[in-house]
Parts: C-alpha cells; structure tokens; sequence
C-alpha cells in the first residue's frame, strides 16, 4: 500500500524484455540500505518488486500483465520514473490509499497555466470514467491528486508548483501517455452492491412501487 506522496526520482538504466514481461533497472537516491530484495516500491504507480539492488540500482520483474496493463514496458533508457516505498503502518496518510494496481492508462490531452499553477487533462477509457468524482482522489503515475473536473471521460487535476517540481509531470505534454488507479474504494463498494443492485432491478415493478405509495 501507498499514499501517492513521490519520495524520489529515478532514471531507467535498462528494460530487457523476456518474452511478454521484462527486467527494468533504474538508478535512484532511496536509501538502499533500508529496502530490501522482495520489498514493493511503487514506479510511475505500478507496484513492483524488488529482486536486486546494486550500486545506487533498484532491478524489478515485472509481468506481462503489468506491461500489458501500464506504461512500464515502453520505458526506455534515461527517462524518468516516480518512486515510493510502500507506507508503514504508523506513518502519516499525507495523500490517500494507493494500492500500485493500475487500471489503464490515460493520454495527456490538454494543459494550461493559470495562477503560477499548471492545470493537466487526461482522457482515460470510459469504462473508469465512473469511478472518478470531483474533488476525490485519483494517482496519476503514482501521484496522489485532487480531480477538479469531469466531462464524460476527460477529467482534470491541479498540479501546484511543488508537485510539479518533485514528480515527472513537469515533463508530461500533450499526447503523453500516464498510469492511472482510480480510487480503491468505489471499485470495492460496486464490486459489493453488484449482485443487490442487480436483484433490485429485477424485482422492482411498476404495480411495487404503486403499491409502496411511490405512484
């Protein structure tokens, strides 16, 4: 589990691709005396393992399902990732619940300035459209923000001048493709009301209703 709150920036040594999954390597500033090998840190929001570490180095496997998912697998060489170790139970929840599972991916569709602040728009697939609301929380490449807005499948986020600064999107432009995880807890609570929603919808009729006193 994360909070969406960037801890470091890496930079990508190498991906050698095995087969559908692959081997990434990035170079980072985390204390590496404090991770260990099978420890998550979660890059660009896509929660990995770690299986090696060397000389300022992190490696991770990562599974055709996560290339397949996110944008793991199109890194390439010098490009730069957002890191962070998994949260432990007592630190402060600065951001929100981030589990690292990503749902898809999002394509940068817009940006302005306004007020020294840089406003972002993504276009994700409808289908995760539903599980966005204003003002509620969303991790974009890991990052933990604010939605400002939603139309149909675009939504917007304010990225002040600090986050900007300590993550990768002050690099994002136009057509740039980022990590999305929509917040945890709608996707548990439809996932629990599914089959009540469905029998409800069977069972209600226009005589039930009428006879309840709601015709």
């Amino acid at each position: 589990m994360f909070t969406g709150l960037i801890e470091d920036i890496g930079k990508v040594a190498r991906l050698d691709r095995a087969g559908a999954g692959a081997r990434l390597v990035a170079s980072c500033t985390l204390p590496l005396d404090e991770i260990r090998i099978g420890d998550s840190v979660a890059v660009n929001g896509a929660c990995l393992t770690v299986v090696e570490k060397a000389a300022g180095n992190i490696s991770f496997d990562v599974s055709p399902e996560t290339v397949a998912r996110t944008t793991i697998g199109k890194l390439r060489p010098g490009e730069t990732v957002n890191l962070e170790r998994a949260l432990c139970l007592g630190d402060r929840l600065g951001g929100h619940l981030v589990s690292g599972h990503v749902d898809c991916i999002a394509v940068m569709c817009a940006s302005r300035e306004e007020s020294g602040n840089r406003i972002i728009s993504f276009r994700l697939p409808e289908k995760y459209s539903r599980y966005l609301m204003e003002k509620g929380s969303v991790a974009i490449d890991g990052i933990s923000l604010t939605v400002n807005e939603i139309s149909g499948d675009v939504f917007s986020v304010n990225i002040i001048p600090h986050t900007a600064r300590e993550t990768t999107l002050h690099l994002r432009r136009q057509g740039n493709e980022v990590n999305i995880e929509t917040d945890l807890i709608g996707k548990y609570v439809e996932r629990l009301l599914g089959p009540v929603r469905e029998r409800c919808s069977n069972d209600i009729s226009m005589e039930l209703l009428a006879k309840n006193g709601f015709l």
